[in-house]
């Protein structure tokens, strides 16, 4: 994934912004934003974000307290998977003046959302924009589903090992099939291909990677490919 190389070299905060920049580049998206909620540490530096969002409406934001009505904000509480921004409640007029302005600003006609959840109550939001309306939008978001899933808990990761949150962590060394297995998940093939691939049974698969989670205390298998390649145990 180029997305994931552009980003593997940032090691300090101030990093992150262009490196987003050239991630939402290479998938031809307009913004991407990343806000982490809480790291699970007891830290008072959050929450964090790093966005490509314009600086005026990052101001706005920031002045009004818009994180108490953002619906975006609000997906870290009910949602596990990706949400598409046309699926949020308008709870009122607030509501509808928050996204006209932000319509306004330049942040984009559509959006999707990507909750991550830590093992150790970590919660953060990776949520990419376009230009494009919600149909076509949307058609060109299931596409991206996979990179966007690896993308937002590597930059979770990423972020927390670059802030030195995570500092003391240990992590145990996977077995040759553990690290096929994920490096194969993070090609973007299905566990029924994997098999195929490394003649293996499904079950098997799907023990190699359970094993491999456990091993860096990840929530998923794609949390697990993300701690994978931050900690360079496999090869993309």
């Amino acid at each position: 994934m180029r997305s994931l190389a552009r980003l593997q070299p940032v090691v300090h905060s101030s990093e992150f912004e262009p490196a987003l920049g050239a991630v939402t580049a290479i998938y031809g998206l307009k913004h991407a934003t990343c806000l982490i909620v809480r790291t699970g540490f007891g830290s008072t530096m959050y929450p964090f974000f790093c966005t490509t969002y314009p600086r005026c409406w990052t101001d706005l934001y920031l002045a009004r307290s818009y994180f108490a009505i953002d619906p975006v904000v609000d997906i870290i509480r009910w949602a596990r998977l990706a949400v598409d921004w046309s699926r949020l409640q308008r709870t009122g007029p607030a509501v509808d003046r928050f996204f006209e302005e932000a319509r306004a600003n330049d942040v984009g006609a559509s959006g999707l959302t990507v909750p991550v959840r830590g093992p150790n109550g970590e919660r953060s939001l990776f949520s990419v924009t376009s230009d494009l309306l919600p149909d076509p939008w949307a058609e060109i978001s299931e596409g991206l589903g996979h990179d966007l899933q690896v993308l937002s808990h590597y930059m979770h990761e990423k972020i927390l090992a670059v802030a030195d949150i995570e500092a003391g962590a240990t992590v145990r060394r996977l077995s040759a099939r553990e690290k096929q297995c994920l490096e194969a998940l993070a090609s973007g093939r299905l566990q029924k291909q994997i098999a195929a691939t490394l003649g293996l049974s499904e079950s098997a698969v799907r023990l190699y990677l359970r094993s491999a989670r456990r091993k860096l205390g990840a929530t998923t298998s794609y949390h697990a490919v993300a701690k994978a390649i931050l900690f360079e145990l496999i090869s993309i």
